[in-house]
C-alpha cells in the first residue's frame, strides 16, 4: 500500500509562483511513474504534468514553459514548480503514482491551488 500526501498549495497572485511538493510511502516509488493531475469546478481531471522513473517529463499544453516537474528518488519526493500561474490554473491538484506492470494506481488527497488577485 502507497500513501500519497500533498503540500504546498495555497492562494498566489496572477504571476505568482507555487511549488508542490508530494511525499509517498512505501518502496516502489523509484520504479513507477509520478503525476500531478488538476481538477477545477464543473471540470474532469486532468494530467498537468508526469515523470517516469527514467526521468523523461510529459506536460499538457497549457503549461508547457511554466510548469516543471521533478523527483528525488532518494527521498521519494515528487515535485511541481509551477511558475507565471494564471487564474485558469485554479484547481485541486493531485498527485499520482502508477506502476502498470505491479497492476497500481495511487492518489493523494488533493491540495488547492488558487490564482487570483
Amino acid at each position: 500500500q502507497v500513501q500519497l500526501v500533498e503540500s504546498g498549495g495555497g492562494l498566489v497572485q496572477p504571476g505568482g509562483s507555487l511549488r508542490l511538493s508530494c511525499a509517498a510511502s512505501g518502496n516502489i516509488f523509484r520504479i513507477s511513474t509520478m503525476g500531478w493531475y488538476r481538477q477545477a469546478p464543473g471540470k474532469q481531471r486532468e494530467l498537468v504534468a508526469s515523470i517516469t522513473r527514467s526521468s523523461s517529463t510529459n506536460y499538457a499544453d497549457s503549461v508547457k514553459g511554466r510548469f516543471t516537474i521533478s523527483r528525488d528518488n532518494a527521498k521519494n519526493l515528487v515535485y511541481l514548480q509551477m511558475n507565471s500561474l494564471k487564474p485558469e490554473d485554479t484547481a485541486v491538484y493531485y498527485c499520482n503514482l502508477e506502476n502498470p506492470k505491479l497492476g497500481v494506481n495511487y492518489w493523494g488527497q488533493g491540495t488547492q491551488v488558487t490564482v487570483s488577485s
